[in-house]
């Protein structure tokens, strides 16, 4: 694969990313362009190394060494042809994965692993720009009728290929503008929305059709999908937040990550300037994932005064522990170019509770410090401190579908955990209704949410037409119905 001793040869090398003075005044992608001869170079550094442990580290099985070989080898048409066998969007991976396959690959055992996030998205933007990325139109049409209700990554994977298929195929999308997550929860910095909108297009040559402001359980009746369809799909996504039920929750100022990023991304929509708007301000996010690098890199553009970041764990290693071994997600301590961009990060701290400032407004954060004790997180007497704050932002992450009244009217059964339950084929109880994404996996990678896309497409195409030729990337990780 590639050159042999190419990873004696050539050391890992990833983009550069633009320079922090210059990115802050606009919010195009943070990397620069990556030259193509050392990308050829990095395609060369995989390793002919018998199991490929990458694969499986990816949840789309993307044939991850065959493409580099190609890549190395210049055969650019044969590896988008290659990459596109196993996953519908390498753009919106190649920016927004965080990798798994570069922690599984082999020559990371006791080296850096091949830069194949690079490799994939260098294919893809490569694929683009020579116009190799067509419509796939069916051939044959089945007279199927399927609706998809969500346009995030899970559901956009489901009903290209259901169209692929030969079914009659229409997503319908809550919000005014298709890609969910995609298009309002990514920041434009880390995915400009030009990718989004390219693939729609694309998809909707092939002949899926999108509807936008379509809100199931408001204009659109349940009970008149399940007459007008063959088969619904679930991919609403897990929607409903976490939140920090302390004293003062309730005061002015304090929101949900989703209330705040959606309204950057439709200010660069040309939806007009952001109701929330941080420029002068200092500001609070807890969570450190990347829902919370993703507020801190849009409150960085806004022009706050202070950020600071507050993480209920303790600060990640800078290498692989022993409790962390090789193939698994390498649970390190990563600088995203958000982190990069300023702002403090604060480990092992908790919220007590928030003060205001007479008014109902908050104006700080009554921080302590913790540690595990037996499994649990104790506090540090004598460290409590005050942390100013005029906007809070809350990044948790999400504990499942939000619930309303249109799927308790649907009558589907949840898992212990209050996801969608689905079986082996992702159908849940309700005959010819079925479940994809986070919505029955629980929050997750961008991913695994394509994957869950296919995988679904599958099982309702098999359900539909009594078998399939629709590939099935995995099985689905949540517990199946009794």
């Amino acid at each position: 694969m590639g050159e042999v001793t190419g990873f004696l040869q050539w050391v890992r090398v990833t983009p550069k990313r633009r320079p922090v003075d210059e990115r802050l005044k606009d919010w195009k992608e943070v990397y620069e362009d990556f030259p193509a001869d050392t990308l050829k170079l990095q395609a060369g550094r995989c390793m002919d190394c018998g199991i490929p442990f990458c694969n499986n580290g990816c949840p789309l099985g993307n044939l991850i060494p065959d493409w580099n070989d190609l890549v190395y080898r210049e055969h650019w048409r044969d590896a988008i042809d290659r990459l596109h066998a196993t996953n519908n969007f390498p753009e919106f991976t190649g920016r927004l994965c965080p990798a798994p396959c570069e922690s599984a690959c082999v020559l990371g055992i006791n080296n850096d692993p091949v830069s194949i996030k690079q490799v994939e998205v260098e294919i893809i933007d490569q694929a683009w720009d020579q116009g190799w990325v067509v419509p796939q139109v069916p051939s044959v049409r089945t007279g199927k009728r399927v609706v998809v209700i969500g346009s995030g990554p899970s559901g956009l994977a489901t009903a290209q290929q259901l169209t692929r298929a030969g079914h009659e195929v229409v997503v319908l999308e809550r919000a005014d503008r298709i890609g969910g997550l995609l298009r309002y929860g990514i920041p434009e910095f880390k995915m400009e929305k030009r990718h989004v909108d390219r693939r729609i297009e694309q998809m909707e040559a092939e002949g899926t059709e999108f509807r936008t402001n379509a809100v199931v359980g408001g204009g659109i009746d349940i009970e008149v999908l399940l007459a007008s369809y063959d088969a619904i799909v679930l991919a609403c996504g897990a929607t409903a937040w976490r939140d920090l039920p302390v004293p003062g929750r309730e005061f002015a100022g304090i929101h949900q990550a989703m209330e705040y990023l959606p309204m950057a991304n439709r200010q660069q929509e040309g939806d007009g300037p952001a109701a929330i708007d941080v420029a002068g301000k200092h500001v609070v996010i807890i969570g450190g994932g990347d829902t919370g690098a993703d507020c801190l890199g849009t409150a960085h553009r806004q022009g706050a005064a202070s950020i600071t970041q507050l993480e209920i764990m303790p600060k990640p290693p800078e290498l692989r522990g022993g409790n962390n071994p090789w193939p698994q997600f390498a649970m390190v301590y990563k600088v995203t170019s958000a982190h990069e961009e300023g702002g403090d990060r604060l480990y092992s701290v908790n919220t007590e509770r928030f003060l205001d400032d007479g008014s109902g407004r908050v104006r700080a954060l009554l921080i302590h410090e913790v540690e595990m004790v037996d499994g649990r997180f104790q506090k540090i007497e004598g460290t409590d401190r005050e942390l100013p704050a005029d906007f809070v932002f809350l990044a948790m992450g999400f504990v499942g579908p939000d619930k309303g009244s249109w799927l308790e009217q649907l009558g589907v059964q949840f898992d212990e955990r209050g996801n969608v339950a689905r079986n082996d084929s992702y159908m849940t109880n309700v005959p010819g209704v079925f479940v994809a994404g986070d919505m029955g996996r629980g929050q997750s990678l961008i991913v695994w949410a394509i994957a869950e896309g296919r995988s679904c497409a599958a099982g309702v195409d098999k359900w539909l037409m009594g078998e399939t030729q629709l590939p099935r990337p995995i099985a689905p990780t949540a517990r199946p119905l009794q």
